[in-house]
């Protein structure tokens, strides 16, 4: 009984070898599929990075941008970010915060349409300029305001 404890013994060495190199095999393999998955990944952030750099930093589809967005959030100054007035942004948010919450006295009432009014007007002089205009007065010109 001894020599079978042995020959189980053996077996059970053998196979417990057996699995830990199927193990390494398998964590080998999972690390190149992650590896893989990693590049794919970081292939595809690159990808749309660019596109978002091409979508907000070119002349034409920054303007088309800003103005969208001036006449859809014009009131949270959020063309203004866009278009690199931090200033001014912070302005409008501002003053559309104050207006909010000023409006449960009445008060604000007088002053939510004016923020809103500057964007809408803002974005429809974006959109009617021509793209080398635009360019020139809002991105090299850096004009803030109409």
């Amino acid at each position: 009984m001894s020599e079978e404890n042995k020959d189980l013994g053996d077996k059970a060495e053998d196979a417990f070898d057996k699995a830990k190199e199927a193990a390494k095999e398998a964590a080998g393999d999972a690390k190149e599929a992650a590896g893989d998955f990693a590049d794919e990944a970081k292939k595809t952030a690159n990808e749309f990075s660019d596109g978002l750099n091409k979508a907000v930093g070119g002349g034409e589809n920054k303007k088309i941008l800003a103005g969208i967005l001036a006449i859809i959030l014009g009131s949270l100054g959020v063309h203004k970010f866009i278009l690199g007035y931090q200033k001014e942004g912070f302005i409008l948010l501002g003053v559309s915060i104050a207006a909010y919450i000023l409006s449960c006295l009445a008060v604000g009432l007088l002053f939510i349409w004016i923020p809103s009014l500057i964007g809408l007007i803002e974005g429809i002089i974006y959109l009617t300029k021509s793209d080398e205009e635009f360019y020139n007065t809002y991105q090299v010109g850096k004009k803030p305001w109409f």
